[in-house]
């Protein structure tokens, strides 16, 4: 009952705000406000009172939802130490994302009931045990998300909300094909059966094919080179609260259905393509971070990291090893809370400066010296500075990946170290450098959200950086029962 609860408060409290009056439209971010607070709460309760030791899911919600005869399809819910941190993850960013909107002036109640039933349907994707609950919620996030982009964004934003679209509806279609050949083979879309299977009969198509056809779904949202280049787009021109989600959890869907859906119900085809896994996350590390020093707006910038960023998930799935695969998936986390201060502070300076191009900026540390210390500060967490959760991200994925693919571990420190290149050298001509007088006018005075904002997200980049044993003591019994199946 719980999950039930945490999963669509969201969305009852976004139905709540769509269905104000319009003289009390200025409501509605309040009531989003109060929907968000109360599942970050919630959340936070049962990642307390989750027992790390008892192993499995828990909090589990099974009833019958539709019968189509040879299929029971169930309204399945639970969580494992897999879900649990990317729930609280999604939660927290779901807040934020909340706070940095109270800017927002037009159509508040539609875009307050967008985006919080892009949370449900994230939240949905972590908890659902039905495969086709699962690609419901998978699904369900097209439609806020392209409206946030194509109504509240800027430039180019119908174009960049229709490319989400179109990649996102081509990858689901070839995931839809390996959802069917499992279910029909076992016949059930239990994600848990399915995951306890040892072996298909008759499956329509070879289990090989079929566990590409999940694998490129999954990718495309990850996302990993060369399925990437709707991710730019969709950064720069989507609203920063948008970006946030966007980068802090849609992304991580990716990884997690990687995770839950391709190594665990088919290992032996996850063995199969382990040297693919780990050869397209190095050069995807390498190709993000090239690509991230070209950059000339400081959005695009930092999408194109992601990207580096998200291959050493990848590279680490692909040891399958229990290290390697607590490091993807603490690098989910840790990219989740450093990538959305990012956001937050890069959306921060453009409400004042009203540009991102990296040419027009300069010498802003002196106008603006609070923003100046939290992109620092986020810039120093995503190149992997010690003591903050960027680091124990990074060394975890290497220390698991080395002893299997070594060359892929040297092709990716090599990324690492270019990403300190181009988050130093973006500081040096954003916030340091010559003043330029055009921003003479300009302060950096922020409002109780705004601080609100960048303080919380600050304290867990540090939280998760001095102490990741509150995540990993969650991680390891789940990753554990993953790596006996591959094994």
């Amino acid at each position: 009952m719980e999950l039930t609860i945490l999963v669509f408060l969201p969305a009852a409290a976004g139905v709540l705000a769509l269905l104000l009056p319009k003289q009390y439209e200025g409501y509605a971010k309040y009531i989003a406000l109060l929907g968000s607070l109360a599942a970050l709460a919630l959340s936070i309760y049962l990642f307390f009172d989750f027992d790390s030791g008892a192993g499995g899911f828990q909090y589990v919600v099974n009833e019958d939802w539709v019968d189509v005869g040879a299929f029971n399809l169930r309204y399945h819910l639970g969580v494992d130490g897999l879900s649990m941190p990317l729930v609280v993850l999604t939660t927290c960013l779901t807040l934020a994302s909340v706070l940095v909107s109270f800017s927002v002036t037009q159509r508040q109640r539609a875009y307050y009931a967008c985006l919080m039933i892009l949370s449900t349907s994230v939240l949905g994707v972590f908890t659902a045990l039905d495969f086709m609950l699962f690609f419901l919620f998978w699904e369900l996030e097209l439609f806020p998300m392209f409206l946030l982009i194509a109504v509240w964004g800027s430039g180019r934003k119908e174009y960049s909300a229709t490319k989400f679209v179109l990649y996102t509806i081509a990858g689901s279609a070839f995931m839809l094909v390996g959802i069917l050949t499992l279910a029909f083979s076992a016949n059930t879309f239990d994600i848990v059966q399915l995951g306890q299977q040892a072996s298909f009969e008759n499956p329509v198509i070879p289990l090989g094919l079929a566990f590409f056809f999940l694998l490129v779904g999954f990718a495309v949202k990850l996302p990993i080179v060369p399925l990437h280049t709707w991710l730019p787009d969709a950064h720069s021109d989507a609203p920063t609260a948008v970006s946030v989600m966007l980068a802090g959890v849609l992304l991580k869907m990716g990884g997690y259905g990687i995770l839950r859906m391709c190594v665990t119900i088919l290992p032996e085809q996850a063995d199969d393509y382990s040297i693919w896994f780990a050869a397209v996350g190095a050069v995807s590390v390498l190709y993000g971070a090239f690509i991230t020093l070209r950059q000339t707006d400081v959005k695009r910038l930092i999408a194109y990291s992601s990207v580096s960023h998200m291959g050493l998930v990848l590279l680490g799935i692909g040891a399958l090893g229990q290290t390697g695969m607590v490091g993807a998936t603490y690098q989910m986390l840790a990219h989740g809370v450093v990538t959305g201060l990012l956001f937050v502070m890069v959306g921060l300076m453009y409400e004042r400066t009203h540009t991102r191009e990296i040419s027009r900026l300069g010498g802003l540390a002196r106008q603006m010296p609070l923003i100046t210390t939290g992109l620092v500060f986020a810039g120093f967490a995503s190149l992997g500075l010690p003591a903050l959760a960027g680091f124990v991200a990074e060394v975890t994925v290497f220390l698991g990946t080395f002893q299997r693919y070594e060359w892929a571990v040297l092709m990716s420190i090599f990324g690492v170290v270019l990403s300190a290149g181009y988050i130093l050298w973006t500081l040096q001509r954003v916030v340091f450098g010559p003043v330029r007088h055009e921003w003479d006018g300009v302060t950096d005075q922020k409002q109780w959200w705004e601080h609100s904002v960048v303080l919380g997200l600050a304290s867990l980049v540090v939280l998760l950086g001095v102490y990741p044993a509150i995540v990993m003591d969650m991680l390891n019994p789940a990753i554990q029962g993953i790596v006996e199946r591959v094994g």
